[in-house]
């Protein structure tokens, strides 16, 4: 086969994104505007909600959704150890407290019964993750905040419309991943998805915010303040103040800049009428990669079960029995043969910034477990069947080795 020079996750760009992007540059409007506009309503549209923001990231999304609900100073929100930094991070940047909670054993969801354990009268939010495109269970979500209901205290108008503690899910992973038949994103109250170069839809920059209809609150309003929030609190967006004479508008409240632009938008609307295929082409690959290494005891992530579908978006395998130095030793190796794979995630607790805030890693062992010997494969749309069958073969042989 000779070596080849697999990446990681490169961003499936056509024509049809490059021609749509020369149209943007040529139409005048490069900053938010109309190709935002239907952007947003597109992908609304897709996953079954009223109304969609679309922010320069998933991170400004998340925190976007934390300030509609008045989260902030003396606020606690439950979040998973097993994550990227975005999902936690987004709790400081509002002032809220993150309190972090172990994976189940073997398993890279929360452990529910501790998020339930961990609620008090100062927790406003959960954060869960579909980790790798996988929905959590977002059926125990639901029972644990309507169980706790009693302790809730709302603290502002949108949270006593909900009346009970948020599920704002990072679905970063997400897009086109469905639970009990129903599209990810329609589920929790609030719900983020990243558009990043590596994700499975890209605008190399960008997210997505979607959320339920709250009965009291009405779904315009929300997107109103999001547009306030995301532009410096003007009044005005850039589209309203170029109509002739309409230039005077009022900045009410001091706050963010993280609109997306219509270049990026451009990208989008073209990788939207590719998804359906390209979620496809995920299932495919992983369809061969399960094939290939369940019988040798490999542990991967269950994309496609009878309760949810996933949107393929990571290949997680886990071998069991070997040591971090061995996990390591195999990424070198894999290299070697060409080949990029990856690690997701390293627990938040292992990193300088929340070993700051009191987090240890010796109070999450589940996550450190499930970490120390976990290997993510390339998993992406511009994979050859070629390419697919030399990463099976590469990977086989090397843990031979170990297994």
């Amino acid at each position: 086969m000779g070596t080849r020079n697999i990446q990681f996750s490169p961003p499936d760009i056509g024509v049809l994104e490059v021609d749509e992007v020369a149209e943007a540059l040529r139409s005048g409007w490069i900053t938010t505007g109309p190709r935002v506009k239907e952007f947003e309503r597109r992908i609304a549209e897709y996953i079954g909600v009223n109304k969609a923001c679309c922010l320069n990231s998933q991170t400004a999304c998340a925190e976007m959704a934390l300030r509609i609900l008045g989260i902030g100073e003396g606020d606690e929100v439950i979040t998973t150890t097993y994550t990227y930094t975005a999902t936690a991070s987004v709790v400081c940047h509002v002032g809220a407290k993150p309190i972090l909670i172990d994976t189940q054993p073997d398993r890279l969801e929360m452990d529910y019964d501790a998020v339930e354990r961990a609620i008090t009268e100062r927790t406003k939010a959960i954060i869960p993750v579909d980790l790798g495109g996988v929905p959590c269970d977002y059926d125990r979500i639901f029972e644990i905040v309507e169980n706790k209901k009693s302790l809730f205290r709302p603290s502002n108008n949108i949270q006593k419309a909900i009346g009970r503690i948020a599920v704002c899910a990072d679905t970063a992973h997400a897009l086109g991943a469905k639970w009990h038949g129903r599209m990810v994103g329609s589920i929790a109250d609030f719900s983020s998805f990243s558009f990043h170069a590596v994700k499975n839809l890209t605008t190399a920059e960008g997210g997505a915010l979607t959320w339920r209809t709250i009965d009291g609150i009405d779904d315009e309003e929300i997107y109103h303040q999001l547009q306030l929030l995301s532009l410096h609190g003007q009044s005005k967006d850039a589209l309203a103040k170029t109509q002739l004479g309409a230039w005077e508008y009022d900045v009410v409240g001091t706050y963010y800049k993280c609109n997306m632009t219509d270049i990026i938008a451009a990208v989008g609307l073209k990788q939207l009428e590719r998804y359906h295929k390209m979620l496809e082409r995920r299932k495919n690959i992983i369809h061969r990669y399960d094939k290939a290494l369940h019988p040798l005891g490999i542990q991967t992530l269950d994309h496609y079960t009878h309760e949810y579908e996933s949107s393929g978006h990571l290949y997680i395998t886990r071998v069991l029995g070997i040591t971090l130095e061995q996990r390591n030793e195999i990424i070198v190796k894999m290299a070697e043969q060409g080949i990029a794979t990856n690690v997701h995630y390293k627990p938040l607790p292992m990193h300088t910034a929340y070993k700051k805030l009191g987090f240890d890693i010796i109070d999450y062992p589940n996550a450190y477990n499930y970490f120390a010997n976990e290997i993510t494969l390339p998993l992406h749309t511009c994979l050859s069947d070629e390419d697919v069958e030399y990463v099976v073969k590469s990977y086989t042989d090397i843990l031979k080795e170990y297994i």
